[in-house]
């Protein structure tokens, strides 16, 4: 399971904004957690489940912060996945734990900020 590789494909997809190519790192059956999503779709447990849910929750991401950058910080790894740190454009810290599944795509991700974000 090539980690690295993993994380910078995803990076490089979200610099081009390229929903597509985002997409195309996660698991079909994914398991998304995030304060976003309590926020943005009224969820308490802030949970997304499958591709079609995450891929909407990325889509008003990207309408939300036209100017979305990620900037890496470290990348962490542990037996079957990453932790990635990064700074947003705005600023805010993020961490995301990334658990790839047995075709090496994302299939259980915590992401935490460090201040609260839309």
């Amino acid at each position: 399971m090539d980690l690295r590789a993993h994380a910078d494909a995803w990076l490089a997809a979200w610099k081009a904004r390229d929903l597509d190519a985002i997409m195309a790192c996660y698991a079909d059956d994914v398991d998304f957690a995030a304060s976003t999503v309590v926020r943005r779709w009224g969820r308490p447990d802030g949970r997304l489940r499958g591709k079609e849910e995450l891929r909407r929750h990325f889509e008003l991401g990207l309408e939300l912060a036209p100017d979305l950058s990620f900037t890496e910080e470290a990348l962490l790894s542990g037996p079957n996945g990453y932790a990635l740190l990064y700074r947003r454009e705005n600023g805010n810290s993020v961490l995301d734990v990334v658990e790839l599944d047995e075709h090496g795509l994302a299939a259980r991700v915590r992401a935490f900020y460090g201040h609260q974000q839309m």
